[in-house]
């Protein structure tokens, strides 16, 4: 099974100090690069978060502080990974909900551009959810048949994620070979705007919130009625991205406005 690309695809998976995107670090990047003619390339680092990795958490992957204290930061690494993934598109295991938004948050954090506007994702685990409701080593070991033995090692995990998805186009009729009938499929719950899934688009294409007072309300309502709140949004503990879209949204409006006085 070949993958049908027009331009790369950049499978990839995080270790991280956690879960939470706004505030968590990556410790360790895989990525594997596949071109349309079916060419491969990886790379993986060993990333210096810079904050303390939890016992709990190097209990996990295994990458403790001492491990990580003198590879290079992401601030370092940062325009290397961003020229390898430019003008891809993206897929991993749970990428949709996690590592896509915190990459992109780590990107922002050190004044790397990151933006998903040109980009399709295909996140492998929403496709297994929807098919066989698993998990990856259990979704490695139904499609593939192979034992997930370095489950929590990005590298392990990001070959094994590609490899599912090929799995997944042999054995689904019903699943099209193409990147962007596969990240339409990959998504649950909608398309979201900012990836974390705070601001995500209604039937219509508008912005709308999913949370909190103003949960289902269309973001140009909410300017109208109280633009106050696109400023608490983006000082309060939200990920960069979705501020940047809060802002980038608030900046439409005023010059909306501006032409329309």
């Amino acid at each position: 099974m070949t993958l049908k690309l027009e331009k790369p695809i950049v499978f990839f998976d995080l270790e991280t100090t956690g879960v939470q995107v706004a505030k968590d670090r990556i410790v360790e990047i895989s990525i594997l690069k596949v071109f349309p003619n079916g060419n491969k390339e990886s790379k993986t680092w060993l990333v210096n978060p810079t904050i303390p990795i939890p016992e709990e958490t190097t209990a996990i992957h295994g990458i403790s502080d001492e491990k990580v204290a003198n590879e290079p930061t992401f601030a370092e690494l940062g325009p290397e990974i961003a020229k390898l993934i430019h003008n891809c598109d993206l897929g991993g295991y749970n990428s949709n909900k996690f590592d896509i938004p915190l990459l992109a948050e780590e990107f922002l954090r050190v004044g790397v551009d990151f933006d998903m506007a040109n980009r399709k994702a295909i996140d492998v685990q929403n496709i297994f959810h929807k098919m066989e409701q698993r998990t990856l080593v259990a979704a490695y070991k139904f499609y593939c048949n192979k034992d997930l033995t370095d489950a929590h090692s990005a590298e392990a995990d990001t070959t094994a994620t590609f490899e599912v998805l090929l799995a997944q186009l042999e054995k689904y009729d019903e699943i099209e070979n193409n990147v962007e009938f596969l990240a339409d499929f990959s998504q649950r719950g909608g398309k979201f705007a900012d990836m974390a899934g705070f601001i995500r688009y209604n039937e219509e294409g508008k912005e709308i919130l999913s949370f909190g007072k103003y949960k289902g309300v269309k973001l140009e309502e909410i300017w109208n009625e109280n633009p106050g709140y696109f400023s608490w949004v983006n000082q309060a503990d939200f990920p960069l991205y979705t501020k940047n879209v809060m802002r980038n949204f608030a900046d439409k409006m005023k010059l909306q406005n501006k032409f329309n006085s």
